[in-house]
């Protein structure tokens, strides 16, 4: 079971590693915090980097604390729900994806900068997904007490950005 995690675990440091973020502490960060006792008594001595922390943590499976397991459970889980609002955004915006971003490269944000160069002819579909998943500049009805949102559809700290 624990293996299964570990290699769910291991596809979302590929995922990280490619440039997504997400909108509250980042699952890294869940597995360096809660695994933190771990880390310091089975894995003080690897390199990081190109996912060497991750086989250390596997190779001590049998002997990793309850919390240590449960943050990776956790950052299983918080992977899943960035995974989930990406596909949802990319499912809303493909149609304005293809029409106004067809010569866009995918990649390092490329898309969602197009979209956000072209708001004025982004679609309300994709618009409102875009502040369902928390993308700045989405948020176009907040409070007037409240600071105004910026007016760009560029990703707030911790939301993926929508690649195809």
């Amino acid at each position: 079971m624990r293996h299964g995690m570990i290699l769910v675990f291991s596809i979302f440091v590929i995922v990280c590693c490619v440039g997504t973020s997400f909108a509250q502490k980042g699952p890294a960060q869940t597995v360096m915090e809660g695994c933190k006792k771990d880390l310091d008594t089975y894995c003080r001595n690897v390199t990081p980097g190109e996912e060497r922390i991750l086989a250390c943590l596997y190779a001590y499976e049998d002997k990793l604390s309850g919390r240590c397991v449960y943050a990776l459970y956790e950052a299983a889980n918080q992977l899943e729900r960035s995974v989930m609002a990406l596909k949802y955004l990319a499912n809303e915006c493909e149609g304005d994806i293809s029409s106004l971003c067809a010569n866009t490269v995918p990649g390092e944000g490329r898309i969602l900068k197009c979209l956000e160069k072209n708001e004025a002819k982004v679609s309300s579909r994709c618009k409102q997904a875009a502040k369902d998943v928390g993308l700045k500049g989405a948020k176009k009805d907040e409070k007037k007490s409240e600071k105004p949102a910026k007016k760009t559809m560029a990703p707030q700290k911790g939301v993926p950005a929508p690649t195809k």
